[in-house]
């Protein structure tokens, strides 16, 4: 039992357990940092080429069939192939991708379009990624460890999302385009190299080849489990009438506060951060629906509370608020997920939840993008929060059963405790962290 201020702190077992989940937790930092430069650089190169709301929207709208087509079909993949192999492939594309913006920014006059191509690939390439990364974290952590898994995964996408937009931030307005794109380049390389260190992670012996038929399943699945529904449906409503990012600079122009920008794609995740910092208390929650339903009400309450002050300061400070909402409502999410789902639907599930919580985003920046053309940006964001709170209550109150989680009595929940046990049990033990070889 962890007491004093260990109680508090996030809990490390994860790291001491887990060869390939410490290798996963580097190589995501450093990939993180440099996505999160590109990130920033990315929507404000397109608003320096257009000057418009709409074009920076639109980047929501070209992502979001690759994301759509390719996460599903990345999630049928993680169930039939080796997770490995995805995820060092897809890494590989990412930096490819990177490489083509560094590229046009060099050019005399950088062109429009290859931003929207790249915007497109790298939707097409997470949407293949991230159900094999998600899908991983069960078969490295031991089950008792997941939400501080959960917990240490947030720190670290934090420490990029903090670091990156703010120094990103200050490297376009001082240095211009090519030294952020350059940055992102230099992360890929590094992360390429970290992920073919990590062990082969075979699929299951009967797993079948991806088709329709298996993403079919695991979506017959989803639909017959209301908790899984609730989670998916509260961040899709968080995120398409909340995520107010795509219009940081606009808001910026609004509240004559250009020097904020980066301040203000670094603010939620500072929120973010701190929960996560004292998440030592997640591993002892068994409610996560809860998290789930409250941590997403509170995101939406801080971004109209964001949207509808003109003192940049206290827009910061809403902010971080909000990032803080969000990473209840993920841990929640997370640990939810993999507590319930079996080994052999984890892929095909994940590539559902980088639906639910990618594809709002998606949409919520050309919600955002349009709205903020016709109103300006304040009101866009002020009437997005509201419009998320009330959303949020009115879907807890249509799926009851995800307030009323519990670990410690869900079928899913035991059921999945129980094959893991079996399945890590002393014959078991050394394989759960796929380095035994190495050992």
């Amino acid at each position: 039992m962890r007491s004093g201020l260990s109680a508090v702190l996030p809990d490390l077992s994860p790291w001491r357990s887990s060869r390939d989940f410490r290798l996963l937790w580097g190589q995501g930092l450093i990939t993180n940092f440099g996505s999160f430069m590109a990130l920033v650089a990315l929507p404000l190169q397109i608003k320096e080429l257009t000057g418009s709301p709409l074009a920076v929207g639109a980047m929501g709208a070209v992502e979001l069939v690759p994301l759509v087509v390719f996460g599903l079909y990345g999630g049928a993949l993680a169930d039939a192939v080796d997770r490995r192999k995805v995820i060092l492939l897809t890494e590989a594309g990412l930096g490819l991708l990177a490489v083509v913006l560094l590229v046009n920014a060099m050019l005399p006059e950088p062109m429009l379009w290859p931003l929207y191509v790249v915007a497109a690939g790298v939707a097409a390439l997470a949407g293949l990624q991230r159900p094999a990364m998600d899908s991983l974290l069960a078969r490295i952590v031991p089950h008792d460890q997941l939400a501080a898994a959960a917990a240490l995964n947030a720190i670290r996408w934090q420490a990029g999302a903090i670091a990156g937009p703010a120094l990103a931030g200050l490297v376009v307005a001082y240095a211009g385009n090519v030294p952020a794109y350059g940055t992102t380049v230099a992360c890929f390389a590094v992360s390429v190299t970290m992920c073919l260190r990590l062990a082969s992670v075979p699929p299951a012996e009967n797993a079948g080849k991806p088709s329709l038929r298996g993403i079919a399943e695991g979506a017959r699945y989803a639909w017959s489990r209301p908790v899984l529904l609730g989670t998916y449906a509260v961040d899709l409503a968080a995120m398409f009438f909340a995520f107010p990012n795509t219009i940081f600079p606009f808001l910026a122009d609004e509240l004559d506060a250009d020097w904020a920008l980066g301040l203000m794609y670094t603010a939620g995740s500072v929120g973010s951060a701190l929960v996560s910092l004292t998440s030592g208390w997640v591993s002892r929650t068994q409610r996560h629906g809860l998290l789930v339903v409250f941590g997403a009400a509170g995101w939406g309450l801080a971004i109209a509370a964001a949207g509808w002050t003109s003192n940049v300061w206290l827009v910061l400070v809403c902010l971080a608020l909000a990032g803080a909402g969000d990473m209840l409502s993920g841990l929640g999410r997370s640990t939810l997920w993999n507590q319930t789902i079996p080994d052999e639907l984890r892929g095909r599930l994940a590539g559902i939840e980088v639906l639910s919580y990618s594809i709002g985003p998606q949409l919520g920046q050309v919600r955002a993008g349009a709205m903020a053309g016709w109103t300006g940006a304040r009101p866009a964001i002020w009437t997005g929060g509201l419009a998320c709170v009330a959303t949020v209550g009115a879907l807890a109150a249509a799926l009851p059963r995800l307030l009323t989680y519990d670990a410690r009595t869900d079928e899913d929940a035991l059921r999945r405790r129980t094959a893991h046990e079996a399945a890590t049990g002393p014959r078991g033990k050394a394989a759960l962290d796929g380095t035994a070889a190495e050992q």
